[in-house]
């Protein structure tokens, strides 16, 4: 079960060209900077790219090869831009239930559900202009899942917002995990805000896919520009140990050997839990310190090294089955002399807790 792509649209000086197969479930995330062709991709999936030569297939139906063209709403299909675009004359629930009357099927949430769900039930007798702008994306996208579609398009939802307004649909959009299980086509330039919410990963650069696989892998190879970005970061996953509630701090294990502290974390024993840990936070010594005030050292094993500027490099650290990155000086990497196989220790300064819990009202 999957969505299959292979499309060649040309406009311009730009050319769209990819061929590929993402999976139908979870959220994939489609990355790239300005101009790489993520929102083209998005418009041809969802049928408004008619010029386009191609074949794309989602499950067990086409939805465009040499012979036909469904057009978007047969391939239901819900979209969420950037902006809203809310109806101005009627208020939140007058705008849910013109998507509800209109659903696909009868298989999807009910209002009362996505109100819930999204933080927007005392919100129903306001118009879109009595609202802030990311109360109106909430709503949007609350509408979006009325329509009970196959599949949820969402061309960068939090690009327009200030960041609390983000975090906060970032929080509910977590949480919306557990209460859907249709597949969601994610674009965003923003990879801190992807790794809050996709498990696999689309790379697109100049109208060409680059990579794609597990979101968790990718961030971590030193070959591709993701890694070498300023604000680069490995995304792992760990499970919770037990809380410390005199220091205010969880224990984590990351595998069967490594643990790691970092601020007591909302969830329960044994909980599976996502954290980010940007490259730049992250030194090596060559011995596990006794008296430092870092908590987190981590033995770990130099995977691979790659230089990224006169001055700096890039430093890919094997724990188990997981990867750190580390962005040091060439002076000190020098005046460590590390090598790929060398057993050293990783001093994690921060760690960013990915999956928090439910955003406060």
């Amino acid at each position: 079960m999957s969505l299959q792509l292979d499309v060649d649209l040309q406009r311009d000086d730009f050319q769209l060209q990819l061929t590929g197969t993402l999976p139908s479930d979870g959220v994939t995330a489609i990355y790239g900077p300005s101009g790489a062709g993520k929102t083209t991709l998005l418009r041809w999936i969802a049928g408004l790219e008619k010029s386009a030569a191609g074949e794309l297939r989602f499950r067990d139906e086409v939805w465009q090869d040499h012979q036909r063209f469904i057009p978007t709403h047969q391939r239901q299909i819900a979209y969420v831009f950037q902006d809203a675009r809310l109806f101005p004359h009627l208020n939140v629930e007058g705008n849910l239930a013109y998507a509800y009357q209109r659903r696909f099927n009868q298989q999807g949430p009910s209002p009362t559900q996505v109100g819930d769900w999204l933080g927007i039930t005392a919100l129903l007798a306001h118009f879109p202009g009595q609202l802030s702008s990311g109360q109106q994306q909430r709503v949007a996208i609350a509408r979006a899942l009325l329509s009970s579609p196959k599949i949820l398009l969402m061309d960068e939802p939090l690009g327009s917002l200030d960041k609390p307004a983000g975090q906060k649909i970032l929080h509910h959009l977590q949480a919306l995990r557990q209460h859907i299980n249709i597949p969601v086509l994610y674009v965003s330039h923003d990879i801190e805000e992807l790794s809050r919410i996709a498990q696999h990963l689309l790379i697109l650069e100049q109208g060409r896919m680059i990579e794609q696989g597990a979101l968790m892998d990718l961030c971590s190879r030193l070959e591709l520009s993701l890694s070498h970005e300023e604000n680069a970061a490995s995304v792992i996953s760990a499970s919770i140990l037990n809380h410390d509630t005199h220091y205010g701090l969880s224990e984590l294990a990351i595998d069967s050997s490594h643990r790691l502290f970092l601020a007591a974390s909302p969830g329960e024993i044994n909980d599976n839990i996502r954290l980010r840990i940007p490259a730049r936070d992250v030194s090596i010594a060559l011995s596990a310190s006794t008296d430092s005030s870092i908590l987190n050292i981590l033995p770990c094993t130099i995977d691979s090294i790659e230089q990224t500027g006169e001055s700096r490099i890039l430093v890919r650290l094997k724990l188990e089955q997981q990867f750190l990155l580390a962005r040091l000086t060439k002076k000190s990497a020098d005046k460590l002399q590390l090598a790929v196989g060398q057993r050293v220790y990783a001093q994690i300064k921060t760690a960013a807790l990915l999956n928090e819990g439910s955003p406060h009202e």
